[in-house]
C-alpha cells in the first residue's frame, strides 16, 4: 500500500505531467488551427460573395424620385444586401477621375446612365439565382440592363467548394494525426508506471480505484494544454484583427469562442479516452508481460 499512497499524495505537477502537457498544447494548438481555418474560410466566402455586385442601368426617361423608389423597393427583396444609387453626374465624376479626362467636354453631353449597384446575400451570389433576379428586375421597363460578370461569379464559386473540400480533408486528416500523437504521448507516460499499477493490482486495489489518480492527472495535464493552445490563438486573433480591422468581418468573436471551446472539449476527451485506454491494457497484464513492452 506504500506505493499507492505515494503515488496518491504525489504532487501532480511533476516534470513528466508537465511534458506532457506542453506535448499535447503543441498537437491540440494544431486542432485549434484546423477548427480557426474551416470556419474562417465559411467566413471568407460568404464575405467574398456579398461583396460581388452587379449594375441595374436605369433609363434616361426615369426620374430621380421613382429611382429612388424603385431602390427602397429593391432594398426589401430577400436577396439585397445593401444597394447604392449612382446618379448620371456621379458616375461621370468619377469616371473623369478614372480615366484622368472629362468624356462630356469632347463628346458634348454626358454618356453614362445612372444605376443601382446591387450587393447580394451570399445565397444570392451564384450565376443561377442571379439569373433569376435579372429576369424579375427587367420586368420594369425603365430598366436598360442589368450587368454582372458572371465568369467571375462562377470562378469564386468553384474556388471556395474547392477549397473547402480540401480543408475538411485536411481536418479529417489532422484529426486522426492529433489523436495518435497526444495517444503516444500519454502511453509512454503510463508505461513508466506500469509496475506501480501492477503493485496496487497485488495489493487488492479495484480497477477503478487505480484508473482515478491517473484519469485525473491527464485530464488536468488536457486542460492545461487546451488553455495554453487557447491562450496562443486567441493571441495570434488578436494581434490579426489589430494589425488588419478588416478580419474582423472574417475572424469573428463568435469563431474564436467556437476554436475555443472545441480546443477544451478535444483535450478533456482525448486525454481521459486515451488514458482510459492505456490503463485498461496495462491492467489487463500479467507480471511477466511487463518486462517484455
Amino acid at each position: 500500500m506504500g506505493n499507492k499512497n505515494k503515488y496518491k499524495s504525489g504532487s501532480i505537477f511533476d516534470m513528466q505531467f508537465i511534458t506532457s502537457s506542453i506535448s499535447t498544447a503543441l498537437v491540440l494548438l494544431l486542432l485549434g488551427l484546423v477548427v480557426f481555418f474551416v470556419l474562417t474560410a465559411h467566413n471568407l466566402s460568404v464575405y467574398v460573395r456579398e461583396n460581388i455586385s452587379f449594375s441595374i442601368l436605369i433609363s434616361d426617361d426615369m426620374k430621380e424620385a421613382d429611382i429612388l423608389k424603385l431602390q427602397k423597393k429593391l432594398n426589401g427583396e430577400s436577396f439585397v444586401k445593401e444597394s447604392e444609387y449612382i446618379s448620371k453626374k456621379q458616375a461621370l465624376k468619377e469616371q473623369t477621375e478614372a480615366m484622368g479626362t472629362d468624356p462630356e467636354e469632347f463628346l458634348g453631353y454626358n454618356p453614362f446612365t445612372a444605376s443601382i449597384e446591387i450587393k447580394l446575400h451570399s445565397e444570392y451570389a451564384n450565376s443561377d439565382s442571379i439569373a433569376k433576379i435579372e429576369k424579375k428586375i427587367k420586368r420594369n421597363t425603365n430598366i436598360q440592363d442589368v450587368l454582372y460578370r458572371k465568369e467571375l461569379i462562377d470562378a469564386v464559386n468553384d474556388n471556395i467548394r474547392n477549397i473547402s473540400l480540401v480543408l475538411l480533408a485536411l481536418a479529417v486528416v489532422l484529426t486522426f494525426i492529433s489523436f495518435a500523437l497526444i495517444n503516444n504521448t500519454i502511453r509512454l507516460a503510463i508505461y513508466s508506471k506500469r509496475f506501480l499499477i501492477h503493485t496496487m493490482k497485488l495489493v487488492g486495489a479495484s480497477w477503478g480505484f487505480i484508473r482515478g489518480p491517473f484519469l485525473r492527472k491527464n485530464v488536468w495535464s488536457g486542460v492545461l494544454a487546451a488553455v495554453v493552445a487557447d491562450t496562443v490563438l486567441m493571441g495570434t486573433a488578436y494581434w490579426a484583427v489589430t494589425y488588419e480591422p478588416e478580419l474582423l468581418q472574417v475572424i469573428t468573436p463568435e469563431v474564436m469562442l467556437i476554436v475555443c471551446a472545441s480546443v477544451l472539449v478535444f483535450g478533456i476527451v482525448i486525454t481521459w479516452l486515451c488514458a482510459y485506454v492505456s490503463i485498461n491494457k496495462y491492467l489487463r497484464m500479467r507480471a511477466n508481460s511487463l518486462y517484455y513492452i
